[in-house]
């Protein structure tokens, strides 16, 4: 019994006992109810043994014949098998039949007489429903997977990140990365930030002015939550990125939409009523446009004159080719009234979750301690890893190869969507990772890409990206190439217009279509 009881201590019998089965029942029926729960729940899966009656009885202060009782019911209901000399075992078939979740199906339907916790009433906000960028769960199986920022298994530096672990796991390495940081970094790391990444950048900072975070969003989490209230104004490029947009929602009530053309964001008087503005003027998000040096001088001049900041999130300052040098919005800042996030391990591990802001330091001061209520600071080990990586110069001789790489990738989706989709309209690639498609005016982009990943092909609907209202079109599409074979590309795409002419079929003919919500939440699905 000993072995079984070692196996099953995790799970608390006599809570387990209270919480998984009705008072009004028997004791033989309240066991058996709680088995019941804890099989279908999960926390006894198939082939796990059962504690003895004896043991259980024990735990739960009642007869052992009780539980001898409720045992040989569930042996004949299917739900346990006997084994001589070896106790009993959760079935190894009990499963079948039950495609629900486990969880939901074992609830207990008991009375308690207590009402339940009325979420809707306690929640300050639902997150869940805010409008997001999804991709589908499967998106690496499928044989043309247009995705945006994700992991290329093909260009991963394996044997220098693994080196770099290794290396970080030294005796030397670990007494500096393994005690609590509390506010601080990893030196290494700032330092190599601070003298390798932000120079190529235009970008010229102190120590104190840096701070990591997790990756970009945590970055914008932050900055929300320190300027932002429910009376702040922030300017957003519309369309957008919408996670950024989602944060700042979050904190205020008063989000300003921002034309953007082919210059990038348009610079007007409406940018005076702003106390901030978020901006990706490297590669908007989602067009891929550089924002003109002349919008540049110009935004600036404006936040000086209407006393706002600019938060520049330079997502894809990692990943340029074919062009010339551009350097940050920050570059050109002489009053401290842009906040530079920048990301390190987007372009080959954005898994990794590491970025970094530039700011001045009475702002990062309070960046530092904020992050210290959340999570203290990212994982030290993390942290160390990536500052040999960069020292090393893995990291510049990784940006080198993906630029190769994207380059001959992005020829190759120019010709294709060129040869296969002529009506589509199509932001140039230059040196972005993703192509901003616009489709005919009848085109619901929702259930295009619905009907796509039916056929293989990933793409993402474009709706996202702008701000919800009536008017919000239907017809743009995101289609990434970091996670594409080349010689995917051109089969995709031709694959995609397929599609594409069976849904102008339908439309010419008159066939009722999904709207695009519902097309949408099956895409999701």
């Amino acid at each position: 019994m000993s072995s079984q009881a070692s196996m099953l201590k995790p799970v608390l019998w006599e809570r387990l006992f209270e919480r998984e089965s009705a008072p009004n029942l028997s004791l033989q029926g309240r066991v058996r109810q709680m088995l019941v729960s804890a099989i279908l729940s999960g926390h006894l899966p198939p082939g796990m043994p059962v504690p003895s009656s004896r043991y259980l009885a024990d735990q739960l202060r009642i007869a052992r014949n009780t539980v001898v009782f409720a045992y040989q019911q569930l042996v004949s209901e299917g739900y346990l098998v006997s084994r001589e000399r070896s106790g009993h075992f959760v079935s190894d078939t009990v499963m079948q039949g039950h495609s629900g979740p486990a969880a939901d199906a074992a609830a207990p339907s008991c009375e308690t007489g207590v009402p339940g916790v009325r979420w809707d009433e306690r929640l300050r906000l639902r997150p869940s429903r805010q409008r997001n960028i999804i991709k589908p769960q499967d998106w690496q199986k499928q044989p043309y997977p247009f995705v945006y920022g994700q992991f290329d298994q093909d260009l991963f530096p394996t044997a220098e990140w693994r080196e770099c672990c290794i290396k970080a796991l030294s005796v030397l390495d670990i007494r500096s990365w393994a005690p609590d940081l509390i506010t601080h970094d990893d030196p290494a790391l700032i330092e190599q930030i601070r003298t390798q990444v932000l120079p190529r950048r235009g970008v010229w900072a102190d120590a104190e002015e840096i701070v990591v975070t997790v990756g970009a969003q945590h970055a914008l989490y932050l900055l929300a939550d320190l300027l932002v209230n429910e009376d702040t104004v922030v300017g957003m490029e519309d369309p957008g990125y919408p996670d950024a947009r989602n944060i700042f929602a979050s904190h205020t009530r008063h989000l300003l939409p921002l034309p953007v053309d082919e210059q990038g964001l348009r610079t007007g008087t409406q940018l005076l009523g702003c106390d901030y503005v978020f901006v990706t003027p490297g590669h908007q998000c989602p067009t891929t446009v550089t924002l003109s040096m002349e919008r540049r001088v110009a935004l600036l001049a404006l936040a000086r004159q209407a006393d706002a900041l600019i938060i520049e999130d330079d997502f894809e300052s990692e990943s340029r080719w074919g062009e010339g040098a551009i350097p940050a919005l920050k570059s050109l800042d002489r009053d401290g009234r842009v906040i530079y996030v920048g990301s390190l391990a987007k372009s080959f591990a954005p898994g990794l979750r590491i970025g970094y802001i530039v700011a001045p330091r009475e702002l990062t001061g309070e960046l530092r301690a904020l992050r210290r209520l959340m999570l203290r600071h990212p994982s030290a080990y993390i942290q160390r890893a990536f500052s040999l990586f960069i020292s090393l110069g893995h990291h510049h001789s990784l940006l080198r190869r993906q630029s190769q790489a994207y380059q001959k990738r992005g020829v190759e989706l120019a010709l294709a969507l060129a040869r296969h989709l002529p009506d589509f309209k199509a932001t140039p690639i230059t040196g972005s990772s993703s192509c901003w498609l616009q489709g005919p005016p009848w085109l619901d982009a929702a259930a295009l890409c619905q009907a796509a990943l039916a056929e293989g092909v990933v793409v993402e609907p474009g709706d996202v990206f702008f701000m919800d209202g009536a008017d919000t079109p239907r017809n743009f599409l995101r289609v990434g190439f970091t996670s594409i074979r080349p010689e995917h590309i051109e089969p995709g795409i031709a694959r995609l217009a397929k599609v594409v002419e069976r849904l102008r079929a339908a439309e010419e003919n008159g066939a009722p279509k999904r709207s695009g919500l519902r097309a949408l939440e099956q895409f999701v699905s």
